[in-house]
C-alpha cells in the first residue's frame, strides 16, 4: 500500500471510530429517553443505498460526504441546515409524544450533551488502559544538553545562554524530577511567563502569555536534554542502516573530533547535508568507524521554508525509567491527561478568539491522517493516544457555542429553559444558518492550511 493511501486509510479508521463513538451517545440517550431515531449516519448527507440498512424505525448507513455523522432524530420542525446535513425530511409517521421538541428541555439537553460525553470517556478509557499497562515511562534527566537557539522565539532569547550540563531544578516555582515534568510545564503553564531555576546560577523569567501555545512548545522543544550518544532507533532506507550502524552503538568520535553527548552528534550531523563523515562508534567494546553521508531534509520534513539540514536516520536511546501502576493510579493518570488534552484544545481557541494562535495554525483532515499515519506506523499504542487526543478535540469543538454544534443547540435549549417557552422558529432558522456559516469558513480555513502545508508554504 503505498504511502498516500495508507494515509487515507487510516484517517478514515481514525474519524470513523470517533464519530461513531461520538454518535453513539446522542443515540443511546435519544432511545433512552424515547426519541424516534429515523437515522445514524457516518459522514454527511443523503445515506449510500449499498451502504445501508435498517432495523427496528432507525436506519444505520454511510453517507455522501465522509465528514463528520449526525443521528437524525424524528422532529415537529424540519431546519433548513439539517434538511441539507441529514439527508433531507422523513415520511415515517411518528407519535406526537416521540418526537424531540416532545421532551423535557433537561432531557433533550442530556441527548445534546451525550455525543461529547461518550467522546471524553473513550478518551479517558484509552489513557487509563494505556497508563495501566505500561506505567509511568519518564526520562529523570534534568541536564542540559543543549539549546536550539535558532529554534528559540524572540520573547526566550535569554535561554541561549545557557550552557551545556547546566542542571534545571525547577519551572514556574514547581521543583522538577523528569525531563518530562521541565517539557510539560513549560508547554502547559498557567502564568504569563515561564520562570528556570537553575543549580549553579541565577534563575531566568521570559515573558510569553499562556495561551502563546506555539512559542510555548518551541521552547520546550528548543532545550534538549543530556543524553549519551547511544543508538536507540534506526530508520529503513536511511544512511545510517545503510552503512552498517546498529541498535547499542556509541557514537565516541565524527571526522576526529570528540562526541561526548548526543546533541554534539546531531550537530555534527545536521552541519553536513551530503557531505561523507567518517563516524566513530564502540560496539561491544571496540570502536570501529563507519563511512556515513548524512541525506539533506529540510529541518521540518516537506516545509520548504526551513532551513536544509543533513539526517542520517538514527535517534538516541533514550534513558527511560518505567514505574508500575495500580488500576486506582492509572485512573487518577487518564484523568489527569484527559483534562490536559481538554485544556490545551480549550486554550488554542482561546488563543485563536485573542489572535495570540494564528489561524495559520489550524489543521483538517489532511493533517489528521497525516499524524494517524505517523502514530500508525510507530505502533498500535501511540495510534490509541493520538485517537484518544483527537477524540478530546472533538468533545471540544462540539462544545463550542455555535450553532449547529452541541455546544451551540444546548445553548438554545438554556434559553429556552430559562424563558420557559421554545425560541420563534424564524429566528431559529436565522441561528441555525449563520452557524453554519461559521463552521463551513473554519472548514475552508482548515483545508487551505493543510493544502498549503502539503506544497511547502
Amino acid at each position: 500500500m503505498t504511502g498516500f493511501l495508507f494515509t487515507v486509510a487510516i484517517l478514515f479508521v481514525v474519524l470513523g471510530v470517533l464519530v461513531f463513538v461520538h454518535e453513539l451517545g446522542h443515540y443511546w440517550a435519544a432511545k433512552r429517553f424515547g426519541v424516534w431515531v429515523h437515522r445514524f449516519a457516518i459522514g454527511i448527507g443523503a445515506p449510500i443505498k449499498a451502504l445501508s440498512f435498517r432495523r427496528g424505525e432507525t436506519e444505520w448507513a454511510i453517507a455522501w460526504l465522509p465528514l463528520g455523522g449526525y443521528v437524525k432524530m424524528a422532529s415537529s420542525e424540519e431546519d433548513p441546515s439539517s434538511g441539507v446535513l441529514e439527508g433531507g425530511a422523513e415520511n415515517a409517521q411518528v407519535p406526537p409524544d416521540r418526537v424531540f421538541e416532545a421532551k423535557p428541555v433537561w432531557q433533550r439537553m442530556v441527548i445534546i450533551l451525550a455525543g461529547v460525553t461518550l467522546n471524553l470517556v473513550f478518551a479517558w478509557v484509552v489513557f487509563v488502559g494505556l497508563a495501566f499497562k505500561n506505567g509511568r515511562q519518564y526520562d529523570p534527566t534534568t541536564t542540559l544538553g543543549r539549546v536550539d537557539v535558532a529554534a528559540l522565539p524572540a520573547e526566550a532569547a535569554a535561554l541561549g545562554e545557557l550552557t551545556e550540563g547546566t542542571r534545571i531544578t525547577a519551572v514556574d516555582g514547581r521543583a522538577v524530577e523528569s525531563w518530562d515534568d521541565i517539557a510539560g510545564t513549560i508547554a502547559q503553564g498557567r502564568t504569563d511567563s515561564i520562570t528556570l531555576a537553575f543549580a549553579d546560577r541565577a534563575p531566568i523569567t521570559i515573558q510569553l502569555h499562556r495561551d502563546a501555545l506555539s512559542e510555548r512548545v518551541k521552547v520546550a522543544q528548543a532545550l534538549r536534554p543530556l543524553h549519551p550518544a547511544v543508538i536507540g532507533t534506526i530508520a529503513p532506507g536511511y544512511p545510517a542502516r545503510d552503512a552498517g550502524m546498529q541498535i547499542g552503538d556509541s557514537i565516541i568520535a565524527i571526522d576526529g573530533a570528540p562526541i561526548t553527548q548526543w546533541e554534539a552528534a546531531v550537530s555534527a550531523i545536521q552541519a553536513a547535508p551530503n557531505r561523507p563523515l567518517a563516524v566513530t562508534v564502540v560496539r561491544d567494546g571496540t570502536a570501529q568507524e563507519l563511512a556515513i553521508t548524512p541525506r539533506e531534509e529540510f529541518l521540518m520534513p516537506g516545509d520548504s521554508t526551513t532551513p536544509v539540514v543533513g539526517r542520517i536516520g538514527a535517534s538516541v536511546r533514550t534513558p527511560y525509567v518505567t514505574e508500575p501502576m495500580s488500576f486506582t493510579q492509572a485512573m487518577g493518570a487518564g484523568s489527569r491527561a484527559t483534562l490536559v488534552a481538554a485544556g490545551s484544545i480549550f486554550r488554542t481557541f482561546r488563543g485563536l478568539f485573542t489572535g495570540r494562535v494564528s489561524t495559520k495554525e489550524v489543521g483538517g483532515p489532511i493533517m489528521i491522517g497525516q499524524m494517524a499515519a505517523d502514530q500508525a506506523r510507530a505502533g498500535i499504542e501511540p495510534l490509541l493516544a493520538f485517537m484518544a487526543l483527537i477524540s478530546v478535540n472533538l468533545a471540544v469543538v462540539n462544545l463550542l457555542p455555535i450553532p449547529v454544534l452541541d455546544g451551540g443547540a444546548f445553548l438554545i435549549l438554556l434559553v429556552e429553559g430559562i424563558i420557559r417557552r421554545p425560541i420563534p422558529v424564524k429566528l431559529r432558522e436565522v441561528i441555525q444558518l449563520a452557524g453554519l456559516a461559521v463552521v463551513v469558513l473554519l472548514m475552508v480555513t482548515a483545508f487551505w492550511n493543510d493544502i498549503a502545508r502539503l506544497l511547502g508554504r
